[in-house]
């Protein structure tokens, strides 16, 4: 959420739009109530179900179940809502808490059966963080610098 808005405010976002996009941004994760992989689908229909009794309509509940769709892997945003949506999800890429997080996200994965030692880990996100591209603009001046000095942390990491 925080970083969602944080995006919006910056790309001037408000009103409506804004609405929509903190909806999807609360329940984009919440298929993880059910499994692990795979869990946007179950987060789209969790929203589904559920917003009509806070007074959403079909034509902003669908806006809302794409834009969590659009945050599945690979990420494929159709518009920009949907492209500010997807740089709110990979925000860390570029923070300066990423390495803290990236462990949490190793361990979670570790806990739910993967057997990834940590130099393979760290290989695979240097190749993940070498190859992303945020999608807007405002997320690229907001988190490019920090996401080439994460790679740059884990190149140092994989040579020690």
């Amino acid at each position: 959420m925080p970083a969602v808005e944080r995006l919006a405010a910056l790309a001037g976002v408000n009103g409506g739009d804004l609405l929509l996009l903190r909806t999807a941004a609360l329940y984009h994760d919440m298929g993880y109530m059910e499994q692990y992989a795979n869990n946007e689908p179950i987060g789209a229909r969790i929203a589904r179900e559920t917003l009509p009794n806070f007074g959403y309509s079909p034509d902003q509940i669908a806006i809302v179940e794409r834009m969590i769709m659009a945050t599945q892997m690979p990420q494929a945003p159709q518009n920009f809502l949907e492209e500010l949506v997807c740089d709110a999800d990979l925000d860390s890429l570029g923070r300066e808490d990423y390495l803290e997080t990236s462990h949490d996200l190793h361990a979670e994965l570790v806990a739910c059966g993967a057997s990834i030692p940590l130099k393979e880990w760290y290989l695979r996100q240097l190749n993940f963080l070498s190859n992303h591209t945020y999608f807007t603009e405002v997320a690229r001046k907001l988190r490019d610098a920090g996401k080439q000095e994460n790679i740059r942390r884990l190149k140092a990491l994989l040579q020690t």
